[in-house]
């Protein structure tokens, strides 16, 4: 997905920047209202035309014009692109004005980033219906997963896999060569109530690739330490 940030305060705005490149997603950073407005409506239409979808974090105050009057003027016209609120205004008063006028969600600053990404992953799941229907069939290399049956294969031969063995490695043909972070793995695959510290995600790493790539000469599940873990099929040096 794509995420369009409207913050006009270059910290801030930098540091989101940074950290959701960095988790894989695609970033434009706009800090006014008037070109936050005129970018939303862009990517409205690019959406329409089954484009990657948007998800708008919009800052309350901003130079031009406010969240409040963007988020009011997007919902007015038909828009609806998932939209997070962010501001240091956090009085109840403040979140629910800006839920009544469209808003998905509302997250007072300062925030914690790990949370930040819990709501993404959640306003991404409200949104599916806005994405193109999921393929069918996914296929890194020689590894294929029937997502009607469930069913994965590599190079022809059946593999068995647990239901979550299964949803983490779905998760990650999903998008072959992007870097999943351990906290994107937890909150797509375990849900919001896993603790961060925990190992989990590494040993089921180990249990996928003790089934998929311990009996092939190409490996496919790849880590980066310290970052996360990637599945691609690598070149020959």
């Amino acid at each position: 997905m794509n995420i369009l940030i409207v913050e006009d305060d270059n910290r801030v705005a930098d540091f989101l920047d940074r950290g959701l490149r960095a988790e894989g997603y695609s970033v434009q950073v706009v800090r006014n209202g008037i070109d936050g407005l005129a970018r939303a409506r862009d990517a409205a239409v690019q959406t329409d035309s089954n484009a990657t979808p948007t998800l708008l974090i919009l800052d309350v105050m901003l130079p031009g014009m406010t969240g409040l009057e963007i988020c009011q003027t997007l919902r007015a016209t038909g828009v609806p692109m998932p939209i997070l609120m962010l501001s240091a205004l956090g009085a109840l008063e403040d979140r629910v004005a800006g839920l009544r006028l469209g808003a998905d969600d509302y997250l007072a600053k300062p925030f914690a980033f790990e949370e930040l990404l819990v709501r993404i992953t959640a306003l991404m799941r409200r949104s599916r219906h806005m994405a193109p229907a999921a393929a069918p069939q996914l296929a890194v290399a020689d590894l294929v997963m029937d997502r009607q049956s469930m069913r994965v294969t590599r190079a022809g031969q059946p593999i068995a896999l647990t239901a979550r063995e299964l949803a983490l490695l779905e998760l990650l043909m999903s998008a072959p060569g992007r870097l999943f972070s351990r906290e994107r793995i937890l909150s797509n695959v375990w849900g919001t109530n896993e603790d961060p510290l925990t190992n989990i995600v590494d040993v089921y790493i180990r249990r996928l690739r003790a089934k998929i790539d311990d009996n092939s000469s190409q490996p496919l599940i790849h880590t980066v330490r310290g970052l996360g873990y990637r599945l691609e099929k690598l070149q020959a040096a």
